[in-house]
């Protein structure tokens, strides 16, 4: 494991970059409701793409799933239909708090549980060793700049509020979206529980000649065409609710597509890597290699976040926040980090 260690954690690095960017995209379409932009992503990231890359790097796809076990099957779609609930509420968190405050409220909850469960479950002996205390260590600073973030939140619908005395409804929605956003921290590891349970779904692959890194096709393949049927359903009731069908027909349909195309390969390239890098740091992939990814998503949803104009119109005090939260994510990716000395 060690000499693909450092490796491993720089995909990761960059996966979380990519991860963190993948909702910028949706911030420029017109004309589309959510439901539209998210059904276009939904089915491209979700469940297009996943297959394609599994079809084209995991030889013998379908002798793979034959041999597997029922357990190998079972739990990436159990723990893929649940990440899909989360999926469907980061998209509405998104679109009521903005990328920065839902992707560092999400990603830290879900950096919490996706990379304890897997240390404690798979490697529990290890959790007092060099390696589990640095993760004992680095997740409290994360926790701190999660903190940190959504107290700047607050202070940006403040200054907003008081910029805009008719936009109290506006800190209303905000604070909805946090709820809703917390709600979806709790279920968003459930993607790395599915690629952590698999079992023995990567070794078969890697046996009919899948690569180790590609080998993890296999599963997500699994996961995320469980985890799209959530996204499906809600989507279709909203378009039916709202009756906004008929907005796929209007002129700005094939840009509107596109954006919707460049936020599934945004996405897609950010967990793929993840499984790429995970797969190459080794047993420690799943625990360590999680909470990196989601640090990492943070700091670069937050840094898009300022370019895009979330934080403009606020105070001194509230960027100083959002300046201390980047600053404690960057300390905890180090801590994160220091194992591959060991």
């Amino acid at each position: 494991m060690g000499e693909h260690f450092s490796l491993g954690m720089a995909i990761i690095l960059a996966s979380g970059i990519f991860n963190g960017a993948f909702p910028l995209p949706m911030k420029l379409t017109k004309g589309w409701k959510w439901e539209n932009t998210w059904l276009v992503f939904s089915v491209t990231a979700i469940l297009t793409l996943p297959w394609i890359l599994a079809t084209l790097f995991v030889p013998h796809l379908g002798q793979v799933y034959g041999q597997a076990s029922f357990k190998s099957i079972e739990y990436p779609a159990v723990f893929g239909f649940l990440w899909g609930i989360a999926q469907v509420t980061f998209g509405i968190g998104i679109d009521a708090v903005g990328m920065a405050v839902a992707v560092a409220v999400v990603s830290g909850l879900g950096a919490l549980s996706g990379a304890l469960v897997p240390l404690l479950v798979l490697h529990p002996e290890d959790m007092f060793r060099p390696r589990g205390i640095f993760l004992l260590v680095g997740l409290p600073v994360l926790l701190v700049g999660i903190y940190l973030y959504g107290k700047a939140g607050r202070l940006r619908e403040q200054d907003i509020q008081a910029s805009n005395p008719d936009s109290g409804e506006a800190a209303k929605s905000f604070m909805k979206g946090l709820g809703i956003c917390l709600f979806t921290g709790i279920f968003a590891s459930n993607f790395n529980l599915g690629f952590a349970f698999s079992d023995d779904l990567p070794r078969i692959a890697t046996t009919l000649g899948a690569s180790p890194a590609c080998a993890t096709y296999a599963v997500w393949a699994i996961v995320f065409t469980a985890g799209f049927l959530p996204n499906l359903f809600y989507c279709a009731y909203l378009l039916s609710r709202h009756r906004t069908w008929g907005l796929f027909a209007s002129s700005n349909s094939p840009k509107n597509i596109l954006l919707a195309v460049a936020m599934a390969a945004l996405w897609v390239t950010g967990v793929f890597g993840y499984g790429v890098g995970a797969t190459l740091s080794g047993s420690y992939g799943t625990s360590i290699g999680f909470t990196l990814f989601m640090a990492s998503s943070i700091l670069s949803s937050n840094l898009i976040g300022v370019w895009s104009g979330e934080w403009q119109a606020t105070t001194t005090i509230t960027r100083r926040f959002l300046v201390s939260g980047m600053v404690i994510i960057v300390a905890a990716i180090v801590v994160l980090n220091l194992p591959g000395l060991f």
